[in-house]
């Protein structure tokens, strides 16, 4: 099985570690993984923000990008990128015919839509892996991103993976649905009610005892690291996909 890296900005930017993680966690699974280096933002922000017509470009540039037989699935280690070309790109589609544009762009983001997989649900629905053979001896909390709990419905899937990881001890996190306050610029427009949101996760999570809280999404893990280190706790923020790659051979610290 081919599939191509969508590995999203703020990962291409700051997280490169996640992508590196998810390409040696699939090889090991036995997946071939490409990484199209023409990819560029998916649109995400634009949408959210309202506007909309200019998020159209990116989608067709990602269409353009991804579209293409040669592989097999589109994986992503964001569950917000992910729900924007799953959930959102469809009703761009539908908008666009809606204001009289035709079905042109609804029918040229439909191959993306239907292959796109956030990375725990490529392991567990088209893999039928949970034992990824992964090794990592810490105590762990697991944070369920708006958009992976909500848009993608992730569910179990995550926990799944994270309970079948070698020498982990999972523990549950307290008020685990809740938002982080993160939401991408409603951190900005909204900051003082985003950094109240944010510290009450981090109390959560601190209350656990657990030296990692690890999410599927790092712009969720961004806006809690920062709150960690303002905060000043032991606590730290973990990629979900980094703890999958990590092996007793080659750990991650």
């Amino acid at each position: 099985m081919r599939v191509a890296l969508f590995l999203t900005c703020v990962n291409d930017t700051l997280y490169p570690d996640t992508g590196r993680a998810v390409v040696k966690l699939l090889t090991r699974l036995g997946v071939e993984v490409d990484f199209p280096a023409a990819q560029t933002c998916c649109g995400q922000a634009h949408y959210n923000t309202g506007y909309r017509h200019q998020a159209e470009p990116l989608a067709r540039h990602f269409s353009d990008v991804f579209g293409t037989d040669a592989y097999d699935a589109i994986v992503t280690p964001s569950g917000s990128c992910g729900a924007m070309v799953r959930e959102l790109y469809p009703r761009m589609g539908e908008r666009a015919r809606a204001e009289g544009r035709g079905d042109g762009l609804a029918r040229r983001l439909a191959p993306v839509v239907a292959k796109t997989y956030e990375l725990t649900e490529f392991l567990v629905d088209v893999l039928g892996v949970t034992d990824v053979g992964a090794y990592y001896p810490h105590k762990v909390t697991y944070h369920p991103t708006c958009h992976g709990l909500r848009s993608l419905g992730l569910g179990e899937r995550p926990l799944r993976l994270l309970r079948a990881v070698k020498g982990l001890e999972l523990v549950s996190l307290p008020g685990a649905e809740e938002c982080c306050g993160f939401g991408g610029t409603f951190a900005v427009k909204n900051s003082d009610v985003s950094a109240a949101m944010g510290a009450d996760k981090v109390r959560h999570a601190e209350s656990t005892g657990a030296d990692v809280l690890c999410a599927a999404d790092n712009s969720c893990l961004m806006h809690i690291g920062g709150t960690m280190t303002r905060l000043r706790t032991a606590v730290r923020p973990v990629h979900l996909a980094e703890i999958l790659a990590s092996t007793e051979e080659e750990p991650l610290s």
